[in-house]
């Protein structure tokens, strides 16, 4: 039988604000536990929720980013469960009334095409707490430094096909949430975490199957993978003619699979009820309108405007809009190198530039190479002042060392040889060194073109141009 992967995602994205959702205390990442959580964080008596005027601000930026209804009324309600992280016995959240309601985003798939991928809602809510449970002996440690941090709760449809659909959506999001500066998007501190809902059906049939939700994963490959081993675990069963349990499970990394943790709730178990300490929310036009103006162009754009302003591919202007900083370092280098320097930017950029940046773990904000100097050595290459391959000697000691290129290429005497006389004598001595491999070539072998390309450069220590060489190599081989 053919089946069908049916993919919903619930992503929870920690606002970046100062103080969090409902009280004073702070929510910077880090501290040692429980010296971030205040009474109201504890549950103490007598405390009572106050509103964090940023959190509203940021759902509405995020609502608007992705063409979604604005509820100029929500509310917020109890959430009702116990463990033991959650001092209360309940998490403030939205059920009924959220702040944002229906909207829409659109993925650029692997294979070039685009999808648009529905959202339902995104509400705002108080996290929980940590439960510790390694690092004491038999016991369980609580560290509330978390509770009451502000959480944007991204509820999508269940439109996803594949597991690598689901993560083109979060690295979307992701993107999309930073460009909009409401969230750091930092996985490994838990600021963007996502939980999985997977089911599978018959290819053609109309009714869902049975979902399994895979809770908290906070890596785009551990998503894919997490959701890859979910699939087959309920086809084997279905094929098996067993039934899924409509459950949460967890998924392990080390072991490569999901494992349940318990039955999956509905909304009747948690007995929502609107919060008798919080006034309903009311936004006005107004309100929408201000916090329209402090939108930035969003990725969506920037990434069609780079395509046609730059002439790029989807693929190039997608990675170059990955981050705000990535997309204006482009920018600033197309302004110095020219648009018909584009693509060579483009690909220095995602290439050298990149590649060093991951090496030593640094943002594009932080890189040795400025823009300036990044585009100097572009010039050198598209006037043949140097070859390509030069040029990563060039690079590196720009990041090494700084400077400019033109003083690193005259001091270490690297300006490309273009002298078609110079070439052709170094070419014709090649060929004198090697008469077997140039009878072997005439023979037939067109195969050791290579080799000949290759000792010309060697003897020309790198600084022949390339394109010379090639033509120059046809004729005097024949």
């Amino acid at each position: 039988m053919e089946w069908e992967t049916v993919i919903g995602l619930e992503v929870h994205a920690q606002l970046r604000t100062k103080s969090k959702i409902f009280s004073g205390a702070a929510t910077a990442y880090g501290a040692e536990p429980n010296t971030q959580a205040c009474t109201l964080d504890l549950a103490m008596p007598g405390t009572l929720p106050v509103l964090n005027h940023a959190v509203v601000e940021m759902a509405i930026k995020l609502g608007l980013a992705i063409d979604a209804e604005i509820n100029k009324r929500s509310i917020f309600e109890r959430k009702n469960y116990f463990y033991p992280d959650l001092p209360k016995g309940y998490q403030i959240s939205q059920f009924q009334l959220p702040i944002v309601g229906k909207g829409h985003l659109k993925i650029l798939l692997e294979d070039g095409t685009e999808k648009v991928i529905g959202i339902t809602r995104a509400h705002l809510e108080e996290d929980a707490g940590k439960s510790m449970h390694e690092e004491y002996s038999q016991q369980t440690g609580l560290d509330l430094n978390r509770a009451g941090t502000p959480l944007l709760e991204i509820v999508s449809e269940p439109e996803m096909r594949s597991a690598k659909e689901a993560v083109a959506y979060l690295k979307t999001l992701h993107t999309l949430l930073r460009y909009i500066d409401i969230c750091d998007g930092n996985m490994q501190e838990g600021s963007f975490r996502c939980d999985a809902n997977v089911s599978v059906r018959p290819k053609g049939q109309r009714e869902f199957g049975t979902r399994a939700e895979i809770k908290n994963v906070n890596s785009f490959r551990f998503v894919e993978k997490a959701i890859n081993y979910e699939v087959e675990r309920q086809i084997a069963l279905l094929e098996r003619g067993e039934k899924i349990v409509q459950e949460t499970r967890l998924y392990d990394a080390d072991k490569n699979e999901t494992r349940s943790m318990r039955s999956k709730e509905e909304a009747h178990d948690y007995r929502y009820f609107p919060d008798p300490d919080l006034l309903p929310l009311i936004i006005t036009i107004e309100d929408i309108q201000k916090i329209l103006t402090t939108l930035p162009e969003l990725p969506e754009k920037k990434r069609l405007r780079l395509m046609h302003d730059f002439d790029l591919t989807p693929y190039d202007a997608s990675n170059l809009v990955m981050t705000q900083a990535l997309a204006n370092y482009f920018e600033n280098v197309v302004a110095i190198v020219g648009k018909p320097n584009a693509k060579l930017a483009a690909n220095w950029i995602m290439g050298d530039l990149s590649a060093s940046l991951n090496k030593f773990n640094l943002d594009i904000t932080n890189s040795p190479v400025t823009p300036k100097q990044l585009s100097e050595l572009l010039m050198r290459i598209s006037d043949n002042t140097i070859s390509g391959k030069i040029a990563k000697t060039v690079f590196e000691a720009l990041w090494e060392n700084g400077g400019n290129a033109d003083a690193i290429i005259a001091e270490k005497g690297l300006k490309q040889v273009t002298d078609t006389g110079a070439i052709e004598a170094i070419i014709q001595q090649v060929i004198n060194n090697n008469p077997m491999q140039l009878a072997d070539y005439r023979s037939g072998k067109d195969k050791l073109f290579g080799f000949f390309v290759g000792e010309v450069m060697k003897l020309s220590r790198g600084k022949a141009n390339p394109q010379q060489v090639n033509d120059l190599l046809k004729e005097k081989l024949q």
